[in-house]
């Protein structure tokens, strides 16, 4: 096929994992679709494995395979590709079902966010067919696409929870298919205090919480109609909850977006004070760079305020959070007794290290818990002499038990050197599985020269 109508190639990797499926019982391959333009399919008439291994999200991939598609239009979603970028070859044999779905439970939403497109004013619920999502057309595509799940996104646009069996359907995920990692994001404003205290209850993994502003003044210049005294009940409802039960999930977040009305000093300080205070697991800053007369000129790219914060923005990395030592840090030491010498090991051999782990930040490192994700675990990072990373999971060593802040322990650390002679190097750091690596958000790593003989 010709890509001659395309302004720039690119590439996108959502049809190959993920698929959302729109209140009205359509099935759209990403989550910026709000006007339902790039529609795959619709589960009233058909199953979801049919849509997903149909023709027309095969033609998608093989289109994208290509470097574009026309389906794609003016997705945001795409990734440009340099104008001598081969485009990636991804398999054209996919599985019957996605790994990943997004559930959106209505496109309605109880208060107007400034110029966004999911504002009541916009009539994006103009083109949904349906109001609010039927619970039977949930349960049948939960059931057939939820052994092939491993994460449910159960939010896009509009309020999730003015659906009335939205926490119904968290308890439906989580009661069928517990390996199914559930996160949901909310404004908190369509939730009762049992609503909320019974969502922490089901199960669910993780709930963000979108609160912009740290005073009800400067809150509402962008969420038009919201109570701030609201939200922020809520949020404080859910981390009461979660803390009162004894529960390790779900982990929970407080999303703030900057703008010119909120991002003073005083006023993320408050912040900040506010979250820890609560108890909430996440503050974080995310940057936008609209409305035009709202969005904040003090953390534009390349200002020293936004260096300041940069491991305390969303989109940064999985682990940073502006809660004061909150973010998480550590200072890793590797064979104490000769530190300037290299590990010297005989190809294919089992080795083991000895390593001391500190936790240098205000929150404990956790060893074990109910749920897969989050639980911390030294990674040792093979690498080129020259630091170039071959693979960078190539030893894991479970912490003796919860580390809390300020403590060190032993933690030895077994790998197998590589079958090839030769020198490398290891890099070690701490790895939240399932989320990210401490030295995305400015933890210091360890690295060791390695000598294959």
């Amino acid at each position: 096929m010709s890509l001659n109508y395309l302004a720039t190639r690119f590439t996108c990797s959502w049809p190959w994992s993920t698929m959302v499926l729109l209140c009205d019982g359509r099935m759209v391959c990403g989550c910026a679709d709000p006007y339902a333009k790039r529609v795959l399919g619709d589960v009233r008439a058909e199953r979801v494995s049919a849509i997903w291994t149909g023709a027309r999200a095969a033609g998608l991939r093989q289109d994208l395979n290509g470097g574009g598609s026309k389906f794609c239009g003016d997705c945001p979603l795409k990734l440009p590709l340099r104008k001598d970028e081969a485009p990636p070859r991804r398999s054209l044999d996919v599985p019957a079902l996605p790994s990943r779905l997004y559930v959106e439970c209505t496109a309605a939403c109880n208060i107007s966010c400034a110029q966004a497109c999911c504002a009541p004013e916009t009539g994006i619920t103009r083109t949904r067919q349906a109001g609010m999502l039927d619970f039977d057309l949930f349960q049948r595509v939960v059931d057939e696409a939820g052994p092939a799940l491993g994460r449910v996104d159960f939010f896009n646009y509009g309020e999730t929870f003015l659906h009335k069996r939205a926490v119904e359907m968290c308890e439906y995920i989580k009661s069928r298919f517990p390996h199914i990692y559930l996160y949901t994001s909310t404004n908190g404003l369509a939730l009762t205090e049992p609503q909320v205290r019974r969502l922490v209850a089901s199960g669910i993994d993780e709930v963000t919480f979108s609160i912009d502003g740290a005073t009800p003044e400067s809150y509402v210049k962008y969420r038009q109609r919201g109570d701030f005294s609201k939200a922020i009940a809520t949020l404080t409802a859910a981390a009461d909850e979660k803390r009162r039960a004894g529960r390790d999930v779900p982990f929970i977040n407080w999303r703030y977006i900057l703008f010119a009305h909120n991002d003073s000093d005083e006023e993320m300080a408050r912040a900040r004070r506010m979250a820890e205070d609560i108890g909430v697991d996440r503050l974080c800053w995310e940057l936008t760079d609209h409305p035009e007369e709202m969005y904040s000129r003090r953390f534009v790219p390349d200002t020293p305020d936004l260096a300041a914060i940069e491991h305390e923005v969303w989109d940064a990395n999985n682990l940073g959070n502006a809660i004061p030592g909150a973010t998480p840090r550590a200072e890793i030491s590797v064979d104490r007794v000769l530190p300037i010498l290299p590990i010297i090991a005989r190809r294919g051999r089992q080795t083991t290290i000895a390593t001391v782990v500190r936790n240098a930040s205000t929150r404990p490192f956790p060893a074990q818990a109910s749920y897969g994700r989050r639980l911390v675990r030294l990674g040792a990072q093979l690498c080129a002499a020259d630091g170039t990373v071959i693979n960078r999971d190539y030893e894991r060593a479970w912490l003796p038990e919860a580390l809390q802040p300020g403590a060190s322990a032993q933690v030895p650390i077994t790998l197998t050197a590589p079958a090839t002679p030769g020198r490398y190097a290891l890099k070690f750091d701490l790895v939240s599985e399932g989320i990210d690596w401490f030295e995305a958000c400015g933890s210091p790593t360890t690295v060791k020269a390695l000598v294959v003989i």
